[in-house]
């Protein structure tokens, strides 16, 4: 069975946590940044759990993670 590869660009757009839960970032966070609420700015920072439907296609972009 020859190695898997591993999308590049699903890489730079989700990880995997330490419990093994792929993780992704919120839509919308930089582009226009400075125009946003301080609130806003901040909700942006954390990350969030990849939705249940999209887990076997992250899986299969990933498939070392």
């Amino acid at each position: 069975m020859p190695k898997l590869k591993t999308h590049k660009g699903a890489a730079a757009r989700f990880r995997y946590s330490g419990s093994g839960k792929a993780l992704r970032m919120k839509r919308e966070s930089s582009h226009l940044r400075r125009n946003k609420a301080k609130r806003t700015r901040r909700m942006y920072d954390d990350t969030v759990s990849v939705a249940k439907a999209d887990l076997p296609k992250v899986r299969q972009l990933l498939p070392y993670g």
